[in-house]
């Protein structure tokens, strides 16, 4: 195939930093930067055009300390945008998410409620859609400094000239990302990771040149490929499968009033959300292997989440009713009551969606040996998703991304106070002191949200609550 490509390249011009993905952690760093001084910044995204995409975020004190720390005026406005009108009336009076058993047996219950959090942390919880969370801090910055429908395709050092070369593509045919998003059921492989990389045969590529390259493009980050091939982390260059995937299902009407009632009267109740699982009031049971639903009711429409571990065959390529037989298999296997089984069993097949979730381990353990993947290479490092993108369970994704974000932020301050954007040792210490700071406390949440060991007991819950939430950044 011939490529016909009009090329564009900024000679001139050499950014301060080029942040590759728009999406919150990298615009929460742009303006991390911006706020600090370092206005010569861009911020490129390969989508075509900004629209609503993802799912709910909860942002919980943790991350909205770190956010807090990048810009006062971003925290303000997330928090407007997370508590707006039209979201308060989609929960119920008395907000609660409650973890139950198969009986309907209370495990634990956590408040929803900004203020219950603010009072035992020093900061509330809020949730937000990642679009409308996108596009509150994409407001905040001047619009020339963040360009859509600029896909990253190669990262070059250019050290005669104390800077990297970044090249883009533009107007291609890009496929949806199967590991940021749900998918819905299918019947071809064409948003397969291999079929991600086909170009349109007409486009237009630009090059930029910055002293510093951020990699916040997500668990299938580009620059975490370009930067790891030919390298000794190659083998780490793509997301791992984790074993855990999702099924989901809205809008489930039919339901007789009789299971509705027994539904509503053992398992929602008073809460706006419920998780059920086979687990005993206090019992340590092997997370790994246990299925679990997320339960809503809204509108009088039910919806539910199970998180299945699963090869990843088994939801690939799946049509809707492939994928409805394998969620009724598994929750007969799990012994789910007969309610909750023929809720399942009314999910209409067209409604049905699949996630598999993915992960860059902080630390890969074969045999004896223990490998801890760099987030950095020369004048490139790796934020978010992009270093150490994880499955939902303990919500500190986003989370942690902030507080990624919020440690480079203050690193390149650093840099820019003392003229050092030239001088590639004081850059290599950073980066090092980033991953220092960073590394541990991932290894930790990541070990939490594989073998769920702080829901083991209520004071393992109580300790990783303390550990992660009342952190204070203000000396970061």
């Amino acid at each position: 195939m011939i490529l016909d490509y009009q090329d564009t390249v900024e000679t001139q011009k050499i950014y301060d930093v080029v942040i590759v993905g728009a999406g919150p952690i990298g615009l929460a760093t742009a303006i991390g930067l911006y706020q600090r001084g370092i206005e010569n910044i861009l911020v490129i995204d390969q989508t075509r055009a900004f629209r609503p995409v993802g799912q709910i975020l909860d942002l919980l004190p943790n991350g909205l300390k770190a956010l807090k720390y990048l810009d006062i005026n971003a925290y303000t406005a997330v928090k407007q945008s997370a508590i707006s009108p039209n979201q308060e009336n989609t929960v119920k009076t008395s907000p609660v998410w409650s973890y139950k058993n198969l009986q309907g047996q209370l495990i634990r219950s956590i408040p929803l409620s900004f203020d219950t959090w603010f009072q035992k942390y020093g900061e509330g919880r809020v949730s937000i859609p990642w679009y409308e969370l996108q596009n509150t801090l994409r407001n905040l910055l001047p619009p020339a400094q963040v360009k859509a429908n600029h896909r990253c395709i190669n990262v070059i050092d250019e050290p005669e000239i104390n800077c990297v070369r970044i090249d883009c593509i533009s107007d291609t045919s890009v496929a949806a990302n199967p590991y940021a998003y749900w998918l819905e059921n299918q019947n071809s492989d064409d948003n397969s990771p291999e079929n991600i990389n086909s170009i349109s045969p007409t486009l237009a590529t630009t090059s930029f040149r910055a002293k510093l390259i951020i990699g916040a493009d997500g668990i299938n980050s580009t620059v975490r490929q370009i930067i790891y091939q030919n390298s000794p982390n190659s083998a780490f260059a793509k997301p791992e499968y984790s074993g855990f995937a999702a099924i989901s299902c809205r809008g489930i009407t039919g339901i007789s009033q009789e299971i509705q009632t027994e539904i509503e009267s053992r398992f929602l109740q008073d809460s706006a959300i419920v998780t059920i699982s086979n687990d005993q009031i206090s019992a340590n049971s092997d997370f790994k292997n246990r299925l679990r639903m997320m339960l809503f009711c809204r509108n009088n429409q039910f919806a539910y989440i199970l998180h299945l571990p699963v090869p990843l065959d088994s939801i690939q390529g799946k049509t809707g009713t492939d994928l409805l037989n394998l969620a009724q298999q598994e929750i007969a296997k799990a012994g789910f009551p007969d309610s909750l089984k023929q809720l399942v069993n009314l999910s209409p097949a067209t409604n049905i969606q699949q996630r598999p979730y993915y992960i860059h381990h902080v630390i890969n353990k074969s045999n004896s040996t223990t490998i801890e993947p760099t987030w950095n290479q020369q004048r490139v490092v790796l934020i978010g998703d992009a270093a150490h993108g994880m499955p939902p369970f303990m919500a500190q994704g986003a989370n942690q991304g902030l507080e990624d974000a919020l440690t480079i932020t203050k690193l390149i301050a650093k840099i820019a106070k003392n003229h050092d954007w030239d001088n590639l040792p004081v850059i290599t210490e950073a980066f090092a002191n980033y991953e220092h700071l960073r590394r541990p406390f991932m290894e930790y949440i990541q070990s939490a949200t594989l073998t769920g060991f702080p829901q083991s007991s209520h004071q393992q819950w109580q300790d990783y609550n303390q550990k992660v939430y009342t952190r204070n950044f203000a000396d970061l």
